[in-house]
């Protein structure tokens, strides 16, 4: 039986409308969109083409007067470390992220812990919710930044995004969301979510690896964390690349052409876990009692070792994942099954599936039926 892929979340496979855009852009031969000359203009309009669109179809502003940012990064990591490093300020000062948030915001927090900040970390409901009354509690004249993702890359739960930038906007403190797996899957509008910077990457959305954004609004104060250019007003130096920007659009215009895909990948994902807990006592689904994404099956099966059974289903022919891709490799249980105060039984035993839009019900009930056979043959000592 051929592999079924269900490690969505990790990266989704490039689609054949974004590689023949930008087989195409790259025929095209444009230069360095840095350049005065007539190529380097060249370059730089189509680069612009592909700013407008990200910032129409996300919902910035892009009136001239009072424009928000859309600056081009190498991915989501580059953009998460730049919203949180780049709004936190020169000095030390107060700085509040989710206890469930992706290593690259997690990792610029310690950064700056290190460096004397004080950083706080929102606890979260057993559901995986943030809580918004330690933000309440905890936000101060000194907070310099609040970091809450829209949706959980592990579970899946939508967070309270909109709340929380309300609550930040009352005290004046600038608010950054990661927006990674919530392109394609929910409705992403920068402007109506009230926040001041939203992270995108292309590569979750059947787009480009090697290209994300980072949307600013237009008055907030971001300094750079990288030096040695002009480019993008000097706040992202280096030279873009037209063919990623490329990408990236026509990977957001098919978005924009397929609404039905979430109600698509929520019949996918509802099928999928049904027809685990119907045939495999004691299966738990973390978060599912809260709203989450339609694209993304946190799975726990007590009485079976994580590792051990993602190892048995790639060679059974599913590829899925234990978390983060960022933290592959970790024997550490999940933080963010450990925040949301899950028994050991339950984090210990946890899989991540995520869906794209290539999947079907047909490939989804193969998938269960080898999770199901893999999961017993391991209670059962069959695969050591």
């Amino acid at each position: 039986m051929p592999p079924i892929y269900l490690d969505h979340n990790a990266t989704t496979p490039l689609a054949a409308e974004v590689a023949e855009a930008m087989r195409a852009c790259d025929a095209e031969g444009y230069l360095n969109p840095a350049s005065q000359h007539q190529f380097g203009q060249r370059a730089r309009r189509r680069i612009e083409i592909a700013r407008d669109c990200v910032a129409r179809v996300l919902g910035a502003r892009i009136e001239s007067h009072r424009a928000d940012r859309v600056i081009f990064t190498s991915g989501g990591t580059e953009a998460n470390n730049l919203a949180i490093l780049g709004l936190a300020g020169d000095s030390p000062g107060h700085v509040i992220v989710s206890a469930i948030e992706h290593p690259s915001i997690l990792g610029p927090a310690e950064h700056l812990e290190q460096r004397g900040y004080h950083v706080q970390r929102l606890p979260v409901t057993r559901d995986g919710v943030a809580r918004l009354d330690f933000l309440r509690a905890w936000i101060r004249p000194d907070t310099r930044v609040v970091s809450l993702m829209l949706v959980n890359n592990e579970t899946g739960v939508i967070q309270p995004v909109v709340e929380a930038a309300n609550i930040c906007a009352e005290h004046g403190v600038p608010f950054h969301t990661d927006a990674v797996q919530a392109v394609g899957k929910l409705s992403v509008d920068f402007t109506a979510l009230g926040v001041t910077a939203l992270t995108v990457t292309a590569h979750k959305f059947h787009g480009p690896r090697g290209i994300g954004v980072l949307i600013v609004r237009h008055d907030a104060p971001l300094r750079p964390i990288l030096y040695g250019g002009f480019q993008q007003a000097g706040l992202r130096p280096g030279t873009e690349s037209v063919t990623l920007a490329v990408g990236l659009q026509t990977a957001l215009e098919l978005l924009a052409d397929n609404p039905d895909l979430p109600k698509r990948l929520r019949q996918l994902r509802d099928r999928f876990e049904s027809n685990l807990l119907a045939k495999l006592p004691g299966a738990v689904v973390n978060g599912a009692t809260a709203d989450r994404a339609p694209h993304t099956s946190n799975v726990s099966f007590p009485g079976v070792d994580r590792q051990q059974l993602l190892l048995a289903l790639d060679m059974a022919g599913v590829a899925c994942s234990t978390g983060s891709a960022c933290a592959s490799g970790s024997t550490d249980p999940s933080h963010v099954l450990v925040a949301m105060g899950v028994d050991e039984a339950v984090f210990g035993s946890a899989l991540r599936f995520s869906f794209g839009r290539g999947a079907t019900l047909a490939e989804v009930d193969v998938a269960a039926e080898r999770i199901i056979r893999s999961v017993n043959d391991l209670r059962a000592g069959k695969i050591r």
